[in-house]
């Protein structure tokens, strides 16, 4: 299995967060994509190639144009109004306040843009965006010419990326820019299997009255775990896209055992939808020693995850979200893809 790698995602390094009343340093950090890095070398997954430079016009197929135009903006109007440290929203246009007005003043429009304080900037991160965004695609083109699967090393993540919003660490939707890109070359029908520990909520909302791409989410109960707002039980799409979003909800404590009767459900969906390209939103927050998540599966159980992917038989795109439990990331991601390459 072909690995696309960019490092340009260094650049995104050093930025804050807003966690819990607290700044502080980012949970996302450039360890998290080195550390895959060395283990698809150590275990010999396969090459590792660099992504070829795409068009944004592919990012504007699933997000609104204004808002991919307004990201390589951010720091340079942040430096422009004499900001420093890590550029962050500090009021959203909530209830009762109007969103149908872009402020001018960049505090404003990033949260304009946003829907947490977890997407933040500094000087390298659009690089770093568009990078990632260059490695889904590259990696998609060598599952549409052929390759049985491949692994898209994204860094930043972007599940939680919506139409017109960042947040959770997510700038671009790689998996849903991935997907719409499959179809763009043919595909009549794509499915998302997003296996995060967190709601993909972003990879929702863009689908969610669509029948032409499937949406398969296994995460946190979202009424005690973020995003907090979206990912319950009920939300099947509409319209047109009615029946055609998944959502398994799990509380915290959730070990494989369960965890695995939720993966097999949304693996015979995918079945039943009969796509002909399979996206994963690979996260693998889901580990027991994951920092800011709540599941109980053991690195043991990650080639498990890969060798029941597989066998839905489908080509697949692997595209590399959450995981923070960075001395275990490389192996738990990375089991993942070697289950699958064994099955």
């Amino acid at each position: 299995m072909k690995t696309v790698f960019s490092p340009l995602h260094a650049g995104h390094s050093g930025q804050v967060e807003l966690v819990a009343g607290a700044i502080v340093p980012g949970f996302e950090k450039p360890s998290r994509a080195e550390i895959i890095k060395a283990r698809v070398e150590a275990v010999k997954l396969g090459p590792i190639i660099e992504p070829q430079s795409h068009d944004l016009a592919a990012a504007k197929r699933v997000h609104d144009a204004a808002y991919i135009d307004f990201l390589p903006t951010v720091w340079p109007e942040w430096e422009a109004a004499g900001h420093g440290g890590s550029a962050m929203a500090f009021t959203w246009p909530t209830r009762g306040l109007r969103g149908d007005v872009e402020p001018k003043a960049i505090e404003a429009r990033i949260g304009y843009y946003s829907f947490d304080a977890g997407a933040t900037f500094v000087k390298g991160t659009w690089d770093a965006i568009k990078s990632s965004f260059d490695v889904a695609l590259t990696a998609a083109r060598l599952v549409k010419e052929g390759q049985n699967a491949a692994f898209a090393l994204c860094r930043p993540p972007g599940h939680h990326a919506g139409a017109a919003f960042m947040g959770g660490y997510c700038f671009i939707n790689n998996a849903a820019v991935a997907a719409q890109w499959f179809r763009d070359q043919g595909a009549a029908r794509v499915a998302i299997l997003d296996v995060d520990y967190h709601h993909g909520n972003g990879t929702q909302e863009i689908f969610y009255s669509r029948p032409d791409v499937q949406v398969l989410n296994l995460h946190g109960d979202p009424r005690t775990e973020y995003p907090f707002f979206l990912g319950h039980a009920d939300e099947k799409g509409a319209g047109a896209g009615e029946g055609f979003n998944h959502n398994y909800p799990m509380p915290f404590g959730t070990g494989f055992e369960a965890w695995s009767r939720s993966l097999d459900d949304a693996c015979g969906k995918v079945v039943a939808y009969a796509p002909d390209v399979l996206v994963v939103s690979l996260g693998v927050d889901t580990f027991e020693k994951d920092p800011i998540s709540h599941f109980k599966l053991v690195s043991e159980d990650y080639p498990k995850i890969g060798r029941r992917i597989a066998k839905i038989g489908l080509p697949t795109l692997f595209v590399m979200e959450g995981g923070y439990a960075v001395e275990e990331i490389g192996i738990n991601a990375v089991g993942v893809l070697t289950g699958f390459e064994g099955a």
